[in-house]
């Protein structure tokens, strides 16, 4: 059983941290896996070695921390690019799965199928989008005739609410014309009668 160690740090022990930290910084891992790696080699626990690297070490090698991080983006790319290269190599062996088949994939496909599935897959997007085109056409159309038809709508609306008060007028004309008439009747069917007053003049009754 390794005994752990506690006592003061020494220069080399620095050294070690540092240049295994940067290490794992330009390999792309983290610095948990670079403490437990001293801490195994210096026999002290990885959380120690990331306490002196956080407090000490660190402070002394910023300039050393920035090309380890480029290091490792360059490394990266360089990844990236040769992915890329590889998985162009291997366009014509594209797996595809095959109906019906105990085995699932077919590996024997050629670059002319490739193209003619894109051009097939293309083919069917120009077909949606002019679809779309026609669908927005329509539905502008559509619009243009909703506006006509809601003018003429409000039009006819405010043509009707005149003529509906153009006839409560003439219904209230009606009215007044038929009570005057009706008064002018009463007026004729009035029998006038006399009498003598007690001074023996004529005069005039209504009944």
């Amino acid at each position: 059983m390794s005994i752990t160690r506690q006592d003061a740090w020494s220069q080399d022990e620095d050294l070690l941290l540092a240049e295994v930290v940067l290490r794992h910084i330009r390999e792309g891992s983290t610095q948990l896996v670079a403490f437990e790696e001293v801490g195994k080699k210096l026999s002290r626990t990885a959380a120690a070695c990331g306490f002196r690297w956080n407090s000490f070490v660190r402070k002394q090698y910023k300039t050393g921390i920035e090309l380890a991080k480029k290091h490792r983006k360059e490394n990266k790319k360089r990844v990236e690019i040769s992915n890329v290269k590889q998985s162009e190599l291997k366009v014509e062996m594209i797996p595809i799965p095959k109906e019906n088949n105990d085995y699932p994939f077919q590996t024997d496909i050629s670059m002319k199928e490739v193209v003619a599935y894109l051009q097939s897959i293309e083919s069917k997007n120009n077909e949606l989008i002019q679809t779309i085109k026609k669908l927005e056409a329509e539905n502008m159309s559509l619009s243009e005739e909703n506006s006509k038809l809601k003018f003429q709508y409000e039009t006819i609306t405010n043509q009707l609410s005149h003529v509906e008060e153009d006839y409560r007028a003439l219904l209230d004309i009606m009215e007044r014309a038929r009570k005057l008439v009706i008064l002018e009747d009463d007026k004729k069917s009035e029998k006038v009668k006399f009498q003598m007053d007690r001074n023996g003049n004529l005069e005039r009754l209504k009944k």
